[in-house]
């Protein structure tokens, strides 16, 4: 499936440049809202997905909107998400996002506001750990 092809609600957005060094594969970005709270409609091509990281302060949810991906916390298994799935990643919590090996994945991803709020960009999900999901 093409990018043009991706079936979404808001549009794909540019080639995600700001936050490549964070991500194995492509990813597109499309800040929905960066007033008051910061929204973004984030996708990845088949394979993509963002390193392990840490939301401090404010956490954040993801609103899932088209394809299949994982979600998965450090220490547990991961979870597949789909359309209609919303995952709340509380502060604190060292997790990872992205796409199933065969499919396209979008979500909305909004940042929790908080004072002092910020992310820690950690190692990345490597193609032997990503390998072993079905």
């Amino acid at each position: 499936m093409s990018k043009e092809n991706h079936d979404t609600i808001f549009p794909i957005g540019e080639k995600n440049e700001a936050f490549a060094q964070y991500f194995i594969g492509q990813s597109y970005l499309n800040m929905l809202s960066t007033t008051r709270v910061s929204i973004g409609n984030v996708t990845f091509e088949p394979a993509c997905r963002n390193n392990w990281h840490i939301h401090h302060e404010g956490g954040q949810i993801l609103l899932v909107t088209a394809g299949e991906g994982y979600y998965q916390e450090w220490g547990k298994p991961a979870q597949k998400l789909k359309a209609g799935d919303v995952v709340n990643i509380p502060p604190e919590v060292k997790h990872w996002h992205g796409a199933t090996k065969d499919s396209w994945f979008t979500h909305i991803a909004v940042e929790v506001p908080a004072e002092g709020a910020w992310n820690e960009w950690l190692e990345a999900v490597n193609d032997e750990e990503y390998n072993k999901l079905s």
